[in-house]
């Protein structure tokens, strides 16, 4: 009996992709949405930390300081739009998710379980009995 051959990286890769629905909602959102949008942050932010200095960088990033202000400049703008616009996004996303997930695990009862739980620790008769 012959083993089957072993997977090159391309074949390690490729399983590890197909198996991404076997994750939770959260880590499957986080590989799948999420992880382009935050590789392309970091590459903003390294190309940007690499052409003005990380500490400006940081500044532009965070709204600290202004785009403009650096030189060059046209690096920095699309710096200063990810984090105005897609870190927020990123961050409520994450937090959008968790809070899906608490409120799904919380599941609503029946409204005649409850009515039935009232009735029996109020003790009163159920309707239309005597």
């Amino acid at each position: 009996m012959t083993t089957p051959p072993r997977l090159g990286p391309v074949g390690r890769l490729h399983s590890l992709w197909a198996s991404r629905n076997a994750l939770g909602r959260i880590p499957r959102w986080l590989v799948t949405q999420a992880a382009p949008v935050a590789l392309g942050c970091i590459a903003l932010f390294v190309a940007n930390g690499l052409l003005i200095g990380w500490a400006t960088a940081y500044d532009v990033l965070l709204g600290i300081a202004s785009p403009s202000a650096v030189s060059p400049s046209w690096c920095a703008w699309p710096l200063s739009l990810a984090g105005w616009a897609m870190l927020p996004a990123l961050i409520g996303g994450v937090v959008g998710h968790v809070v899906a997930q608490q409120v799904e695990a919380h599941q609503a009862r029946e409204l005649d379980d409850v009515l039935n739980e009232l009735r029996r620790r109020t003790s009163l008769p159920p309707p239309g009995g005597s």
